[in-house]
């Protein structure tokens, strides 16, 4: 029986990153005989093993086979006759194909330290192309680790495309698109994530409504980037650079997606297409399964984020509504979250992403200048009622008109 450290964390302590998961793989062992050790068994569909003292995860050394469409199409053969380098190579990734003995010795039998220094990612074997999972996970890995100039190795960018080309990417069930989107969503570059799925199509396929938004034009007085799939990009990188909320990222990401429903006859104006995108938000989020509360601020942004762009312009019954359709009042901290995506809108055109924006400061101190105004002595007044909340709506947009005045 022999242990070894495998995968993200021989990579991550290669790379200087810090390492948080130790997994390890056994070889020549079997079941029972880690049962014995004390070791916890968890895995369901493959034997892994619970440490009975460090909790880490211990697999036994596996090779698969490809019995169906789809990431779940496999069967797995763990047994004592199974070697190291044999486990290695299921692998997707070189640079994830590595093993740490418990001297400190690296067993790379397929180059990932190569890689490493080449800041390439590159698939083991052929392989790779039986699980559409990979794609997601290699576009993923170029976002996380974009900052350090990894890029992918020509032959794994060609596999990727023609395993869309093949149909098997259509095989992803929604819970595990979206278990690897907002993972990604959390990396530094999230927006490398979603150019890398669409340079082998797989971003037409899980994400139709933004492979849309490439080549449709925008006025250019207002984005002289133009393309509203490049602003999309571009929205995204401020986002990642403003907020660490997969959840603002998310919502920068689909903020646009009515843009992709303008008729040609209207570009490059798009018309109502803050409530054109309403619905293809939602249609998105129910396919994926994406929980409530990504949805919520998404649909936000997707609604109001014109609101937010003209909230000099706005009359004050207007930024007041606006405030308590946002729930602002009661839900502080989503609002933030709404400033935090709409600001990356601002800021994701060319020539724009260092620039200053009044719109924050103007919607704080107007929700603030609201939030001033007491109820109690209305009610002492003896106003209830419809009476009540005409009063109390009348004195919130006075107050929010001195705020403007004084701006």
């Amino acid at each position: 029986m022999e242990c070894y450290l495998v995968g993200g964390c021989v990579r991550d302590k290669l790379l200087g990153r810090p390492v948080k998961d130790r997994d390890w793989v056994v070889v020549g062992a079997t079941i029972d005989e880690m049962r014995q050790q004390g070791y916890q068994q968890v895995g369901k569909d493959f034997p892994v093993f619970l440490h009975p003292n460090s909790k880490e995860e211990y697999a036994l050394a596996r090779t698969e086979r490809k019995t169906a469409p789809g990431y779940t199409g496999f069967t797995f053969h763990a047994a004592t006759d199974v070697t190291l380098e044999e486990d290695l190579r299921r692998r997707d990734l070189t640079i994830n194909a590595m093993a740490e003995t418990e001297a400190g010795e690296i067993i790379d039998p397929y180059h990932g330290q190569h890689d490493l220094d080449m800041r390439i990612l590159r698939h083991v074997s052929p392989a790779f192309a039986e699980d559409p999972v990979r794609i997601l996970r290699v576009a993923r890995f170029a976002a996380r680790y974009a900052d350090l100039g990894f890029r992918l190795a020509d032959e794994t960018r060609q596999l990727m495309c023609d395993m869309v080309d093949s149909g098997e990417v259509d095989a992803l069930v929604p819970e595990r698109v979206w278990q690897e989107t907002v993972r990604a969503l959390a990396e530094p570059q999230a927006d490398v994530f979603i150019t890398v799925l669409r340079d082998c199509g797989a971003l037409a396929r899980l994400f139709p409504e933004i492979e849309r938004l490439f080549g449709v034009p925008q006025p250019v007085e207002y984005h002289p980037e133009i393309d509203t799939g490049l602003h999309t990009i571009m929205v995204l990188q401020q986002a990642c650079s403003l907020s660490t909320d997969p959840i603002v990222r998310f919502a920068a990401l689909v903020h646009d997606l009515g843009k992709g429903t303008t008729p040609k006859a209207q570009w490059p104006k798009h018309i109502a297409h803050e409530e054109r995108g309403v619905p293809l938000v939602k249609n998105l989020c129910g396919r994926l399964k994406v929980p409530k509360v990504f949805q919520e601020l998404a649909v936000l942004v997707t609604r109001y984020h014109l609101h937010y762009h003209r909230a000099a312009e706005l009359k004050a019954s207007t930024l007041l509504k606006t405030l308590q359709s946002l729930d602002a009042f009661r839900r502080p901290d989503r609002f933030e979250q709404f400033l935090l995506a709409c600001e990356a809108d601002s800021r994701g055109r060319s020539g724009y992403e260092n620039k200053d924006f009044n719109q924050p400061a103007i919607m704080r101190a107007a929700l603030q200048a609201a939030n001033d105004i007491s109820v109690t002595p209305l009610v002492e007044q003896g106003l209830q009622g419809k009476a009540l909340a005409d009063k109390l709506q009348q004195l919130r947009i006075e107050a929010i008109n001195q705020i403007e005045n004084k701006t």
